[in-house]
């Protein structure tokens, strides 16, 4: 019996240190691809992004994968800063949502008029294989 209850705490423990640490790497894909925002980074952000992605911003555009990443090509949004605060994880098998407030510093329509957003963010993203894709965001004031 003593050896039973040992296994189990074992196990327990074990289970509760790899979800940390699912979570940890989640959080951390979830900074990089921020940052990924904010240096233009196509080629990251088409590896970190489902293609069925739908993006929110807190006016109420939509865009899909595609039109994100045709969007940074042609300069029609950039991002200057983006700065996540209060992230929180909940994971569900080979599912996560992420909230978190941002403080986010852009440029839209192509022009130099730079606008501060502090938002409130909700991020899906989904595992595939060994690594996390963003499947849906949206954002609200």
């Amino acid at each position: 019996m003593k050896n039973l209850v040992t296994i189990l705490c074992l196990l327990f423990f074990v289970g509760a240190f790899a979800q940390t640490t699912d979570e940890e790497k989640l959080t951390a894909t979830v900074k990089e691809f921020h940052q990924a925002l904010v240096k233009k980074n196509t080629i990251s952000l088409n590896q970190q992004t489902d293609k069925a992605l739908s993006y929110g911003h807190s006016n109420g555009w939509v865009q899909s994968k595609k039109d994100l990443v045709k969007d940074f090509e042609r300069g029609y949004i950039s991002y200057q800063s983006f700065k996540e605060d209060s992230i929180t994880v909940l994971m569900n098998d080979n599912m996560a949502n992420v909230r978190f407030v941002a403080d986010i510093t852009a440029t839209l329509g192509g022009t130099t008029v730079v606008n501060n957003y502090h938002l409130k963010v909700l991020e899906v993203w989904v595992k595939k294989g060994k690594r996390w894709v963003l499947f849906a965001r949206q954002a609200v004031k």
